[in-house]
């Protein structure tokens, strides 16, 4: 089996090309999906612990916690001490559980993929792209989303110009969704066939 990297700064596309390939019947895991069931259940407690009040009715209110962070980037790696080893569990079950059932290709969709490491445990990368205005755009006309959040969101990321550096695949999401998934759905076909070695990096990590 071989696993993608599915990867993009916030506002690239990353839901998008995700949602396309699960229609395609390719197996995906969100991260970030992972990450609010965390925040419901088994990461609560501990974040509680590490950052009284942020915690209600067993749910880590996010909006709080993010509030918690300001002004002390430090923290934010006690939090990911927390939450990542968590995620990764999550993400080997994942694995483990499509090459079982016989998946070719297993794609991880991890936002911050090159930030954390997460490359180094896939076998290519496919980085979603667009130009910096129209990033501003789709994330600015998020609910609650001001400025201030979103240049502080971009300012915790890779560079977008790195990414695509670093990446196997780029994929453009400016164009319309058609010229996107067309171009999603040539590289999964150049990986037809291709077996990959990384899931026996996450083999070994029992």
């Amino acid at each position: 089996m071989l696993i993608l990297g599915l990867t993009g700064s916030i506002g690239m596309g990353k839901s998008t090309v995700a949602d396309h390939l699960r229609e395609r019947g390719v197996p995906v895991l969100d991260a970030d999906a992972v990450v609010h069931d965390l925040y419901r259940g088994a990461a609560a407690a501990r974040i509680g612990e590490a950052f009284p009040g942020v915690v209600r009715e067993g749910t880590v209110d996010r909006e709080a916690l993010s509030r918690a962070l300001v002004g002390h980037p430090e923290r934010l790696a006690e939090l990911e001490a927390i939450v990542h080893p968590l995620v990764r569990e999550a993400e080997r079950d994942f694995l483990l559980r499509a090459e079982r059932a016989g998946a070719p290709i297993a794609v991880l969709e991890i936002p911050l993929l090159f930030e954390t490491g997460g490359d180094a445990l896939v076998d290519a990368t496919l980085v979603v792209s667009a130009p910096p205005a129209v990033q501003r755009e789709r994330v600015l006309a998020r609910p609650g989303m001001s400025e201030a959040k979103f240049t502080r969101l971009v300012a915790n990321q890779m560079p977008d110009e790195e990414k695509r550096a670093r990446a196997d695949f780029v994929v453009d999401t400016s164009r319309a969704k058609e010229e996107t998934f067309a171009q999603v759905d040539a590289i999964m076909e150049s990986l037809r066939g291709r077996q990959g070695s990384a899931i026996e990096r996450w083999r070994a990590r029992e």
